[in-house]
């Protein structure tokens, strides 16, 4: 158990900092808030899939921690400031 928690966390860091490297700075907030996003969303999947799958379970485990971290990074993501004109109006 201290193992996938370890490796989650680590993933879902190096998810954050790819996904900060992938998207403009500024469509996302500051590097720092991404980053504890990213090892706490990881810690969360784990301990979620840990809890529904139970142990013994690893790669699916990192798996869900990897997903639930893409989900909870994506919340984090700015929209365009520009205005868009509806095709109604």
């Amino acid at each position: 158990m201290i193992w996938e928690a370890l490796g989650s966390a680590v993933l879902g860091l190096v998810v954050a900092f790819l996904t900060a490297r992938w998207l403009p700075r500024r469509r996302l907030p500051a590097l720092p808030l991404v980053l504890g996003t990213g090892a706490v969303a990881g810690l969360l999947g784990t301990f979620l899939a840990h809890a529904v799958l139970g142990s013994g379970h690893a790669p699916v485990t990192l798996l869900v921690a990897a997903g639930f971290t893409v989900a909870m990074l994506s919340l984090l993501v700015r929209p365009d400031r520009r205005l868009r004109r509806s095709a109604a109006a």
